[in-house]
């Protein structure tokens, strides 16, 4: 299988969020699914200027890892994003990082499983999850999920490797991952065709 990719929202090579997507990506290629970690790094990343070129190019005219990302999508199956925990929110670097891929070419990301992981020393955990689960759930993603909400805490990876039920966590949303994976692929041997929708509405709330 081409697998999933791992992007690490935090500014932090291998800290605590790093320590989560390990977790999970050793559990996916147990399970026979190569993974990839797509490292977002502490450069700095511009948010959307809502300029519209990309209707027309498909890509961001600034041209950094929000392309990059763009075309490794089309050759993998899957996405997990991870992020830090700041002001009950994910890292703004992510964010302005998912603003701009998504709003690029969001039929890119449509019928690939998707996933979130947050990582935050004491709270704000839900509301970040949330957040991150919106770029999915516009975008015709399955969301995977685990057997409690896919976050770990701890201030430093040593401490994330104490919550032990956060790691089982991570290990469980691998496994529910790779089962899906594997699922959607066996309906494509079988020859079952990919869902055909609507074409979309816009109904702004002005009247």
């Amino acid at each position: 299988m081409h697998g999933t990719d791992r992007i690490n929202g935090s500014p932090h090579e291998k800290g605590c969020t790093y320590t989560a997507l390990m977790e999970v990506a050793q559990t996916l290629e147990a399970q026979g699914v190569e993974t990839e970690l797509f490292q977002l790094g502490n450069e700095p990343v511009a948010g959307c200027l809502a300029c519209g070129a990309c209707r027309e190019t498909k890509r961001c005219f600034m041209n950094d890892k929000v392309n990059v990302l763009l075309d490794k999508m089309a050759g993998v199956d899957g996405l997990i994003v991870g992020s830090p925990v700041y002001y009950a929110a994910p890292a703004g670097q992510l964010t302005a990082f998912l603003d701009r891929a998504f709003y690029c070419k969001a039929g890119l990301f449509a019928d690939k499983p998707a996933a979130a992981v947050v990582s935050c020393r004491r709270g704000g955990a839900t509301a970040a999850f949330d957040g991150l689960n919106k770029y999915f759930t516009i975008s015709n993603m399955p969301v995977v999920s685990s057997q409690y909400w896919n976050q770990v805490h701890g201030n430093t990876p040593a401490e994330v490797r104490e919550d032990l039920e956060g790691l089982q966590t991570m290990r469980t949303l691998g496994v529910n991952m790779a089962w899906l994976l594997k699922c959607i692929e066996a309906g494509c041997r079988a020859g079952l065709p990919a869902p055909v929708r609507e074409k979309g509405i816009a109904t702004n709330f002005i009247r």
